[in-house]
């Protein structure tokens, strides 16, 4: 029997990186994305649905037969509060809802660093479910949807895991990104982790790769059967000889980094 799969955000960063990861004999991935999708490969198991997240007709006939629904559908950074209330925290809404009337039994939602953005760096490695403190609309969009992810599980049965992801790139670009980074292998092994966990019930877990020098917990993810084999310290000479030698010492504050400066203030900059 075919499982079926929907991946919300399919045109984007991740989910680009995620489609080839994530093709699976005996699956066929479903592509929405308000953005146009392009055309399947001969041989790819794989059909597109051109859509916002935030239409929730659609969406519920997208989901239709799924097994699960990946969420990486969404602004991916700081932006005005009317759109970032629209598309990330209404259009999760959405998808959640869209879950329970199609009756997927799974949703999987990318969340993100920057729900905990304003915790500063005390040394320790942060905790699975650190209570939110968000740094930008962004952040706490990924709180709020944190949030309605526990309201589905609790009320209506879904089983709902949130990836607080890291830096999701081939490699390394940043110093901060030698703690934060999510290699895109890594990334699609935590997501079948998260796909294929009996009974996950509603799990918050950091996403990233098993760095040197990681400032986050694993046990979460770990517990749902993922095993990262990716370490961002082979980049490191890179990395620091592109930012002159040294360690960004100030975008190391707080876990956000960059996003909890001024300059990414979406009102004083409106």
């Amino acid at each position: 029997m075919t499982e079926r799969v929907v991946m919300t955000g399919a045109a984007g960063g991740i989910g680009t990186l995620m489609r080839p990861r994530l093709a699976r004999r005996g699956r066929t991935l479903r592509l929405l994305d308000i953005a146009a999708l392009p055309h399947p490969e001969p041989g790819e198991n794989v059909d597109a649905v051109q859509a916002s997240v935030t239409d929730l007709g659609t969406l519920q006939d997208a989901f239709e037969g799924a097994a699960a629904v990946i969420h990486l559908g969404g602004l991916s950074t700081e932006a005005p509060w009317e759109r970032i209330l629209d598309t990330n925290i209404h259009g999760t809404y959405t998808v959640l809802e869209a879950a329970r009337r199609a009756r997927v039994p799974r949703v999987i939602l990318a969340s993100s660093t920057h729900a905990v953005g304003f915790h500063p760096r005390d040394g320790v490695q942060a905790p699975d479910r650190l209570f939110p403190r968000p740094d930008t609309y962004y952040g706490m969009s990924k709180a709020a949807g944190e949030a309605l992810g526990s309201l589905y599980h609790d009320r209506y049965g879904l089983d709902v895991v949130c990836i607080r992801l890291g830096a999701c790139y081939d490699k390394p670009l940043l110093p901060r990104q030698l703690a934060t980074w999510l290699s895109p292998d890594d990334c699609a092994r935590l997501l079948e982790a998260s796909l294929t966990a009996p009974a996950p019930g509603y799990r918050v877990v950091w996403g990233v790769s098993a760095n040197t020098r990681r400032w986050f917990s694993l046990d979460g993810a770990r517990a749902l059967g993922y095993e990262p084999q990716d370490d961002a310290e082979q980049y490191a000479a890179d990395v620091l000889a592109g930012a002159g030698g040294a360690d960004d010492v100030l975008d190391d504050t707080y876990l956000g980094g960059a996003f909890c400066s001024p300059e990414l203030d979406a009102e004083a900059n409106s």
